[in-house]
């Protein structure tokens, strides 16, 4: 029996998600540019999907920008309002906890002369609300900090976070809220742009989104003329765009039902792992989802390889992570060693207490034998 335990990498599409793919495929031809019956077609679709979308999230339809997914989505919310609002200062706001697709982004920004800030983290690794007043100056245009860190699973106060940055009326907040669509509720009123990606809710890969808010311009990245929207060119992707919708739709059904379970699950995980020798480092600022654990004395690399030897698969670092260790485990234990051996279990509503059995079986056995390597 496989057991997989890395939801928060990717999700497998959910079949009724897929059958629309295929479908929409199949019957919708056009390009939603055509003028001809196909085109138009596709494009009523196309809105229709769009309209769910941004009824599900709480936005307006004319707000929603279909990327391939959300590394697209934070590049084009992060280089977009830098690069259009960069008259009014060049001074930006993030943490240590965020993915890859926005840490590249600040780098590429700061050999263009932006000014980059880190905003401290308390020992949970929530952001310092304090900090974050001190760091804000009237040259701040962005604030990019995510709703929930991928790999520990850190949930920021966007809320009060909102608040802050509002007294700034130059500055704009986006939140990567990739690791908060279809985990938990969250209020997309109190962002500017908001950055997410159909594979963390089961649907297909290649398919995501940037929420703009619609008084907000922004420099494309990709240009070429007007798609769906006039800030992303391309020909619309037609069945990606109503797989997007469906797999949205289905993941809120039984929302709280679903939540719950996963809410039993991480509690029922945790109790397990505390009798054995590794160190938990996902708090109860975390979502219940991400369960980060550090090894002692086992390399995280190769407890991995051994638990895929029994058909069991979880993470080291977030996918798309590059270094000897994780960034954002430091960022909230402020301990190498641990932050160079940790692992990322992930667990969703489609996962059993019988496969955490078989894990902590496994897990357990695997640490013995390797502690006596």
């Amino acid at each position: 029996m496989m057991i997989y335990l890395d939801y928060s990498a990717t999700t497998p599409v959910n079949e009724n998600v897929l059958d629309t793919y295929v479908k929409v495929t199949k019957e919708y031809i056009g390009n939603p540019n055509s003028l001809h019956s196909l085109g138009v077609n596709a494009k009523k679709l196309i809105d229709a999907s769009t309209n769910q979308i941004a009824s599900i999230l709480g936005v307006k339809a004319s707000e929603v920008i279909y990327t391939s997914g959300a590394s697209e989505a934070n590049n084009q919310a992060i280089k977009g309002i830098c690069l259009k609002y960069q008259n009014r200062g060049k001074h930006i706001i993030s943490t240590e906890l965020e993915h890859s697709s926005v840490i590249a982004p600040l780098a590429y920004l700061e050999n263009l002369g932006f000014d980059v800030d880190f905003v401290k983290l308390d020992e949970n690794g929530v952001v310092d609300l304090d900090d974050l007043k001190k760091l804000m100056r009237d040259d701040t245009i962005l604030v990019s900090i995510a709703s929930v860190n991928s790999e520990v699973g850190v949930r920021q106060p966007i809320e009060e976070i909102s608040k802050i940055v509002k007294n700034y009326p130059k500055c704009y907040f986006h939140s990567d809220v990739t690791q908060s669509i279809g985990k938990e509720k969250i209020d997309l009123s109190v962002v500017d742009l908001a950055s997410f990606s159909g594979q963390k809710f089961y649907g297909m890969k290649g398919i995501g989104g940037l929420i703009k808010k619609e008084n907000i311009n922004i420099e494309p990245i990709i240009h070429g003329g007007k798609s769906t929207t006039i800030y992303r060119s391309g020909t619309p992707a037609t069945p990606l765009i109503a797989s997007l919708a469906k797999a949205l739709r289905l993941v809120y059904e039984d929302f709280d039902g679903k939540l719950n379970h996963v809410k039993e699950l991480n509690e029922y995980l945790k109790d397990k792992l505390n009798n054995l020798d590794v160190f938990i480092n996902s708090n109860d600022k975390c979502v219940p989802h991400i369960v980060n654990i550090s090894l002692k004395g086992i390399k995280s690399e190769t407890m991995l390889h051994a638990l895929e030897g029994h058909d069991i698969y979880v993470s080291t670092q977030t996918a798309c992570s590059t270094g000897n260790y994780s960034k954002a485990v430091y960022a909230v234990v402020r301990d190498e060693e641990r932050a160079g051996k940790s692992l990322r279990i992930s667990l969703s509503y489609l996962t059993t207490k019988e496969e955490l059995d078989k894990f902590i079986s496994v897990f357990s056995k695997l640490i013995n034998e390797l502690h006596i390597k």
